[in-house]
């Protein structure tokens, strides 16, 4: 067999034990490792990869935590190398005081800065705090352009939100919906710091329920990613939409399930994304750098 044939097979049964994680179990409950790390592992340059991002929120304590996230979100970054983070929220606790900007962001997160990853951050209430999240806005490390606003990578288009009680409701819901309708991106993924659909403390937002699904319907959102809730909790396909928790991104408080949840755990963690043509695939990511859930996610919402 010549070498070329033989690299075309190896490259194929790759492909085969993906597609068979998606056609059957994804994890191994008894063995030390799950399938799909080692799936990941073996498989992290595939070539038709579009994007690969990573989001995590409530991270800004400073305290061991955080800083246990961060080193596996840097060690994931050296399996499986990525340069856009999604921050969503509660940048910096407890008041958004920008003078601790080194203790809670450019500290635990250098090894990734340094490598030139990027953070897009949105607001949350405790960043309100102290003179309504300004400081952080203007802050460049975190790459926003106002309270709301979008950005593309590749064919995917992010959309930030300020979600919190005081932001300029009225205009950034015209503004949504006009970015959204104006969109030929083939994937549009909202993020802001409160949750829509969530099984936590605070639990599911009625208001937003009512506000939001709608236009993620009629535009074709396919995902949602919050925090708030210090938890993970990734939900199934709501009208074409996933809706995402990555709260536990320093501390955690306890989850429960609900009839459209398809993961739930208080684990400190955070997510990671690797978005294709056809597909994003989701992993949720524990401080054991252990891939503990795994989801898909289709270009049309299932």
């Amino acid at each position: 067999m010549n070498m070329k044939r033989r690299k075309f097979l190896v490259l194929g049964g790759l492909s085969g034990l993906v597609s068979g994680l998606f056609a059957g179990n994804f994890f191994d409950k008894n063995s030390k490792n799950s399938v799909v790390e080692t799936a990941i592992a073996a498989n992290s340059h595939p070539q038709d990869l579009l994007l690969r991002f990573v989001s995590v929120a409530d991270t800004g304590t400073g305290a061991k935590g955080q800083y246990a996230v961060a080193r596996a979100m840097n060690f994931y970054h050296q399996k499986n190398p990525y340069d856009l983070v999604i921050l969503a929220g509660d940048n910096i606790y407890n008041n958004g005081e920008i003078e601790k900007i080194g203790v809670v962001f450019e500290r635990p997160y250098q090894p990734l800065l340094k490598k030139g990853v990027k953070f897009y951050a949105c607001l949350g209430n405790h960043d309100i705090r102290t003179d309504n999240g300004v400081e952080q806005v203007n802050y460049p490390g975190f790459n926003m352009q106002g309270r709301y606003y979008t950005f593309m990578r590749d064919n995917v288009q992010f959309f930030a939100l300020d979600t919190n009680g005081n932001a300029d409701w009225k205009n950034q819901l015209i503004w949504l919906e006009k970015e959204l309708s104006l969109s030929k991106a083939a994937w549009k993924i909202v993020f802001g710091h409160h949750p829509i659909y969530a099984s936590g403390v605070y639990g599911s937002n009625a208001n937003f329920i009512k506000v939001f699904t709608p236009l993620f319907k009629k535009y074709g959102v396919q995902l949602y990613i919050n925090g708030h809730e210090h938890h993970y909790e990734r939900t199934r396909s709501i009208n074409g939409t996933t809706y995402l928790i990555c709260g536990a991104g320093a501390g955690n408080r306890s989850v429960g399930r609900s009839e459209w949840t398809e993961y739930s755990t208080s684990n400190l963690s955070f997510a990671a994304y690797d978005v294709y043509a056809d597909r994003i695939e989701v992993s949720g990511i524990g401080t054991n750098n252990r891939v503990f859930d795994r989801g898909l996610i289709g270009v049309k919402g299932v």
